[in-house]
């Protein structure tokens, strides 16, 4: 019998249908233990835990920043022998919901228990990991800046409010962008390099991307005037490295240097550097996903 580890964020960890779900499948002869974190740190400690406790399966339960935690200090521990899962409990769940996986409690374990684990990329970017997607520049601001008491009251709404409060008074960043043998300078509103699909409560920034291709699907949004409307619509519709506002591209690896500094968002949790290295990993570690997962490519 496998052994399971659920590391739950605090915040989740009194909701009556997450310990209802943990009971059933207890009853059920799994053996789950259950980990609660309390600050920031406590995730790298439980990972750690599961590798040398010989555990078969981490699940992590919460929202993408608590996915994010656990698959980097999951790709730290460079174990073959330990998988990923997801319990969806954030207020976006962009990642697991663009894989297809259950937002139901039950549901959601009950896939992590039986599923079957697929090696997935990871990015790493500097000294950090991530699963989904990178954002940089105006979605990373917004993001960062809405409190947490509007996302709760919100939901995903709250971003949208955020981001028009904020947008008449964005003004672009300017970056040194360099992948494979080209250069080039941008300025640019919005920024992202993508694993995964979608992020910013369901907005798809690549929809032909795959968790498990080796690739990185960059996008690049530069400012444009009213005019060029219907030239930007075809550049969405038609991506391409040549377009002039929209620049959309594949590659394994890509850096993007600025003279300051450019708040991003990973995952849902912000970061931020003047110098950024991001680099895919192939099949750096092992994720439960369902059968009709979209982002696996066969």
């Amino acid at each position: 019998m496998d052994k399971i580890l659920l590391i739950l964020n605090g915040k989740k960890s009194g909701q009556p249908d997450i310990r209802e779900a943990v009971t059933r499948l207890r009853n059920d002869g799994q053996d789950i233990q259950v980990r609660v974190t309390w600050e920031y740190g406590d995730a790298q400690r439980f990972v750690e835990e599961a590798h040398n406790g010989r555990f078969d399966l981490v699940i992590a339960g919460g929202g993408d920043g608590t996915v994010n935690e656990v698959a980097h200090n999951l790709a730290l521990q460079d174990s073959s022998s330990l998988s990923m899962a997801i319990l969806p409990l954030g207020t976006a769940n962009d990642f697991a919901v663009g894989c297809n996986i259950p937002l139901d409690p039950f549901e959601a374990l009950t896939l992590a228990v039986n599923g079957s684990a697929k090696p997935i990329d990871l990015v790493k970017i500097n000294d950090r990991h991530f699963i989904n997607i990178a954002s940089a520049g105006f979605g990373a601001k917004v993001t960062a800046e809405t409190p947490v008491e509007l996302k709760n009251a919100l939901g995903g709404g709250a971003y949208i409010l955020m981001g028009i409060l904020r947008l008449a008074n964005f003004t672009p960043y300017k970056a040194k962008i360099k992948f494979d043998n080209e250069t080039f300078d941008c300025s640019a509103t919005v920024g992202a390099v993508c694993n995964g699909r979608q992020t910013g409560s369901g907005q798809v920034l690549a929809p032909n991307a795959y968790i498990n291709d080796g690739l990185l699907d960059v996008i690049i949004a530069s400012p444009f005037p009213l005019t060029a409307i219907n030239q930007v619509i075809d550049e969405v519709e038609n991506p391409s490295k040549d377009g002039e506002y929209i620049k959309a591209f594949q590659c394994t690896r890509i850096e993007g240097e600025s003279e300051e500094i450019i708040p991003l968002n990973l995952d849902g949790e912000p970061y931020d550097s003047k110098v950024h290295h991001y680099e895919i990993e192939p099949g750096k570690i092992r994720l439960v996903v369902p059968d009709d997962c979209p982002c696996i490519k066969n």
